[in-house]
């Protein structure tokens, strides 16, 4: 019996390595409004069907203005990407959500073809 549990008591205190955890095209959000929210959503809609997006981490930030509307920026691996200003009014968010899309694209394209000949992808 005491063998056994040493056995158990090892087998849990060892680390778990990287092959066990697998974690692949994070969209994190860290919007505020109304328009952030939905922006997010349409985002990851279109993220979720892009293939190739292993270790790369989306993080969706929204500074808002009271009396101007929200500024909203986009960042692929702590890069930043993308850009735009909701208004306080009507903003046509699924719009922008696709073009933002558009640009991501662009950059996982950037990221993939950098890890093809071993470089690092920068954003100038």
């Amino acid at each position: 019996m005491k063998p056994i549990l040493s056995i158990i008591c090892l087998m849990l205190s060892l680390p778990l390595t990287a092959s066990d955890i697998e974690l692949d095209g994070l969209v994190l959000d860290r919007t505020l409004s109304r328009f952030g929210k939905d922006f997010v959503y349409y985002y990851a809609g279109y993220w979720r069907d892009m293939p190739a997006t292993e270790g790369v981490t989306v993080v969706i930030y929204e500074q808002v203005y009271p009396q101007a509307g929200t500024y909203l920026w986009l960042e692929i691996n702590q890069v930043k990407i993308y850009h735009t200003h909701f208004g306080r009014r009507y903003n046509d968010v699924k719009q922008m959500a696709e073009q933002a899309i558009l640009h991501s694209i662009n950059e996982l394209a950037t990221i993939e073809t950098a890890r093809m000949l071993g470089e690092t992808a920068t954003k100038l």
